[in-house]
């Protein structure tokens, strides 16, 4: 095990909250390009299975930094020692708040007082499913993630947008071929997976500019000085995301930090197979389920989609899932 601490950190937000909503409202009237779909929000009342996930499959966590603009489960146990509760208010520079953009509480992330450099980042839609050991995070010091160039994806309620402003940024202060040069064994490594290798040699060669990463929409292993240094080099441009109360097309968002460290080898490869990412749709749900009851991934997100047909019902069946998975409270339970 790696002598240095590895800190877990969580948002989440309780769309239900009426003072959450009221504040909310104030700004939605002005809010005339800025993403604010119900998904973005609402809750599957699965949180509890994050923490049981947790305490079970990774004992080994340094702290637990849980971020939400106030509002707290009514089953947390906030006394719990490895628990820190951080408000938006705490850590967020007061010229963005309140906010209501994912992007401004993500890129902020690195200002958590007694945050570790080494930190594993989850949305509240990303949990911890099987045993995992913390070189499967960091190795050395080092985040362990997967390396595969990707052209960027443009579509309907996509998030090519943020994806191309990060990969601008990229090209800005990186130069490809000079970043495969060094880094080629990494590319190119066997670890990352056949896929990624097919990825990766499609479109190394092509142009002279990265065109985009894989993005497997797993928890995202985090040096807290990558953040350090994006902000110091791009303050301007990340306080512009930061001044935008909703998620815009012009948003950069945490990514960037995520392919700085790919861009710049400050990364070692790791297996693609430690996890999987469902977009929650009709035909995808009952593999979802079934990985849940399971614990056949290591990681998992189940992606909200506009695709959800039936919200209730499928809520219920992942709760019933994760039931299965993890029936005992962990001590984050009152």
């Amino acid at each position: 095990m790696d002598k240095e601490k590895i800190d877990f950190v969580i948002i989440w937000v309780d769309g239900n909250d009426p003072e959450w909503q009221k504040e909310k409202r104030m700004y939605d009237k002005s809010n005339d390009k800025g993403d604010n779909t119900d998904v973005r929000f609402r809750s599957w009342d699965n949180l509890q299975y994050w923490f049981r996930g947790v305490e079970k499959f990774a004992p080994w966590v340094n702290k637990i930094h849980f971020v939400t603009w106030g509002h707290l489960p009514e089953w947390l146990d906030t006394t719990n020692p490895k628990l820190h509760i951080v408000n938006h208010k705490d850590y967020i520079p007061e010229e963005f708040l309140p906010t209501f953009n994912a992007n401004t509480i993500e890129l902020n992330l690195h200002r958590i007082e007694g945050l570790a450099d080494q930190f594993v980042y989850f949305n509240d839609d990303m949990f911890v499913t099987n045993y995992v050991k913390p070189a499967e995070f960091f190795k050395n010091g080092i985040p362990r993630d997967v390396f595969a160039l990707n052209c960027i994806y443009f579509g309907k309620k996509s998030a090519g947008f943020f994806n191309g402003n990060d990969v601008e940024l990229i090209n800005i202060h990186f130069d490809k071929k000079e970043c495969m040069r060094k880094n080629f064994c990494k590319w190119f490594s066997p670890v990352n997976g056949w896929k990624s290798i097919v990825r990766t040699t499609a479109l190394a060669f092509i142009w002279k500019w990265f065109p985009g990463f894989y993005y497997n929409h797993l928890p995202s292993n985090f040096l807290k000085s990558t953040f350090e240094e994006v902000w110091g080099l791009e303050e301007e441009t990340l306080r512009a995301t930061c001044m935008d109360k909703f998620r815009t097309k012009s948003n950069c968002n945490q990514w960037l930090m995520k392919f700085w460290q790919l861009a710049s080898g400050n990364f070692i490869p790791r297996s693609m197979k430690i996890g999987k990412c469902f977009h929650i749709k009709d035909r995808t749900f009952p593999s979802a389920l079934e990985a849940i009851r399971t614990g056949k991934y290591k990681l998992i997100c189940l992606n909200d989609t506009i695709y959800t047909s039936d919200f209730e019902k499928q809520k219920a069946q992942a709760i019933e899932a994760f039931e299965q998975l993890l029936p005992e409270k962990s001590s984050f339970e009152k």
